[in-house]
Order: structure tokens, then sequence, then C-alpha cells
């Protein structure tokens, strides 16, 4: 290969800025709406794959900046925003914005960081919204809430995109608590340009309706209208997997996967693709290693039990069938999932760089991407590192 392609990144993270909904939401809304307060944190726990956070008095320490929304008190931390620093320093600690890299929240520096980083473009998960924007389907206040949701895909199209020159690649999120909601935010993003929307891997574990029914027919048939990528990220079930209770956050890290693993089980074997025939889902950063075997499972079940397993009348086509019209997988670093590539489809496969996350491969993304694709052909390559991803999003690139 003359030259490693230059590479699209179809997961990364963007920490909001102060001003994101105080510049936007009416005046009666900016002393309750998401804001941002200076003060020290006091105790915090991360076990089970649950975090708590409380705020401190004066002798807890320095100020740390935090949002304030509603009853919510969520501080910023180091793993938001990790790149940059040594692994033995990236831990549960509150910070400020000036405590991170100023490409984290801030568009020119994380241009100049995506060029450290051979990426072309990005596509970028929020912050403070969560994964799938479900701080706002949580909250008390549902005008207050959908106000929120419109101010952030403003922000997200006319603000953090609009001046990169399409080097930042919208993706918006939901008002998950009404599919009618959804459509229209789906219509009335699509109609200025935006292809992507964040969506929850498995909205039950949100107190929502699951995949299963038809709850969310118009939001999904808004979606194949617009030809809009309905993107899950791990974790945005409010549920990251663990074991126990009183399990180590290391645990909840090495099972990232098995959200993803599940949410397309049920995506499968739910009918939705037999609604809606040209929708188009993708999971961020959950590897894609794990699914050669389950598409096995399931194409074995799907044939086997059909009789008993409730989707003889539904799911007309062997799940492996579907997954390669309808899926892409996405990985940062899965040297194990690149060897079973022929199985999973190299059309099927997108890459991510996690910016700037504790996971992130950054600035290293494309030397880890050189080492573990070299025993690929340049073709494959090309695809995965940005071929795949120009498709799956309809980039003019």
């Amino acid at each position: 290969m003359k030259d490693f392609p230059k590479i699209i990144s179809v997961d990364d993270h963007v920490i909001e800025p102060p001003h994101v909904w105080q510049d936007r939401l009416p005046k009666k809304y900016l002393d309750v709406g998401p804001r941002i307060v200076k003060a020290p944190l006091g105790e915090y726990t991360f076990v089970g794959g649950k975090a708590a956070f409380r705020v401190g008095g004066p002798d807890d320490g320095p100020d740390v900046d935090w949002w304030f929304y509603e009853d919510l008190r969520r501080p910023l931390l180091r793993l938001d925003a990790a790149a940059g620093y040594p692994r033995d320093e990236i831990d549960l600690r509150a910070i400020t914005y000036q405590d991170m890299l100023p490409g984290a929240w801030q568009v020119e520096p994380r241009l100049k960081d995506m060029d450290t980083n051979w990426t072309e473009a990005q596509m970028c998960f929020p912050t403070f919204p969560r994964f799938c924007g479900q701080t706002f389907t949580e909250a008390k206040d549902r005008e207050l809430a959908l106000l929120c949701v419109k101010a952030y895909n403003d922000w997200m199209v006319d603000e953090w995109c609009g001046p990169s020159g399409g080097r930042l690649i919208p993706l918006i999120i939901m008002p998950l608590w009404d599919a009618e909601l959804c459509a229209q935010e789906i219509y009335r993003n699509a109609a200025r340009g935006v292809r992507a929307t964040c969506f929850s891997e498995i909205p039950a574990y949100l107190g929502l309706p699951s995949m299963h029914g038809n709850d969310w027919d118009p939001f999904l048939r808004a979606c194949e209208e617009t030809g809009t990528v309905i993107n899950m990220h791990i974790g945005s079930s409010s549920k990251m997997p663990s074991t126990s209770a009183d399990a180590p956050p290391a645990v909840g890290s090495s099972l990232t996967f098995a959200n993803a693993c599940f949410s397309l089980v049920d995506w499968l074997l739910s009918g939705v693709f037999t609604r809606f025939p040209k929708l188009t889902i993708a999971y961020s950063e959950g590897q894609i290693g794990w699914i050669p075997y389950i598409l096995h499972r399931a194409d074995v079940v799907w044939q086997e039990n059909r009789a008993w397993g409730g989707v003889a009348d539904r799911v007309f086509e062997p799940p492996s069938e579907l997954f390669s019209r309808h899926v892409y997988g996405c990985f940062f670093d899965d040297p194990h999932g690149l060897r079973s590539l022929d199985e999973i489809g190299a059309t099927r496969v997108t890459f991510e760089s996690d910016y700037p996350h504790s996971d992130s491969t950054w600035p290293n993304t494309r030397q880890v991407a050189e080492e573990q694709t070299k025993h690929l052909d340049d073709a494959t390559i090309e695809l995965l590192m940005r071929g795949n991803a120009i498709r799956m999003l309809g980039l003019d690139l």
C-alpha cells in the first residue's frame, strides 16, 4: 500500500461546552436547564457498573465543573476526556474544562487532533446527554426536555459540525419518551442533511418499549425514509454489563461488548427488518469478534426452533442474511475479530478512534490500525478505514 488510507472514525465523543443550553433555552428555563456550576466533589462510587456522585463542601478539595440539570448533579470526569494523560492518571477524578485537551470540546483544536491522528472525519457521541440522550428522557419536565434535545441537535449541526468543512459528522439525539416526537426530529434534521441518530441499544432497560412490538414504528419509518442510520453505543441503555453489585469497573470494561450482542439478537429476531427493509443500524464501541458466533447461533435457532421460538411469523430470512444487509459493526482494537472478517463480511465493519476516552488509540490510531490490518489486502483496508463509513452515512468525501 502506497499510503495508509485517511481514517473516518464513526465513534468519538464531544464534551459539550458550557453554553450549549444556556445560549438556546428560553430565559425561564436557564436556572433549571443544563448549566455548569463549580463545586468540590464529595463522595463517589463506581461499582457494579453504576456510578454515583455527591457535591462536596468547602473541606472536600478544589472546585470542579459540574453539570446541574433539574435534580441531576454530574461532574466532568477524567474518564470523559482522558486523551493526553498517562494511563496511571486516568481514573474517576473530577475535573474542569481546563484539565482536558481543548480538542475535547472545541472545534479547531479537535480538527488539529484529528490531523495528528491521521483522521479525515469523525462522528461524535454526546457526553452530558449520555450516549442516546437518555438524560433528557429521565427528566421530570418533558417540555424542557424536548427543548434540550432540540438545542443539542441545533448546536451539533450548526456549531460543532458546521464550521468543520464536513470533517465532523452530525449525530443527533432523540426525545425517546415519544416515538412520534422522535420521527419529527428525524425529519427536521434530515432536511438539513443529518443522516445519523443515536438510539438505545436496549431501550427496555430505560423503561421504554422493546424492539419486539410496533411502538417504535414512527421513528423507524422516519429513519428508513430519510436514510438515517440508527447508531447504538455501548452503555446507551444506562446499564453497563457487570456480574454483581460489588464487581469492580474492570469487570464491566471487559464485558462492554455484551450489550451490543444482546441488542443485535433483539433486532435480528424482532421482525423490524421485515417491516422496514431499507433500515440501517450500527453498533459503536462493541468490537466485532463476537459477531460470527452469534450469527451462527441465531441462524440455528431461527431454523431449528421456529415452531416454538416466536419468530416464524415475523422473521422470514436467516438472521445472518439480515445482518449482511442492515447492520454495521465497529472496532478500534480487535485483532481476533479481524481474523474472522470473512465470516462477518468486510463490507459490514467500520472503524473508530474513541477520542478522547480512555480506550482511545489517539494519537497512535494509524499505527494501531496498520498493525492489526497488515494481513489484509489494500481494498479491504480501504473499506474498513473509510469506504464502509462513507457508504453507511452517505458522506460526500
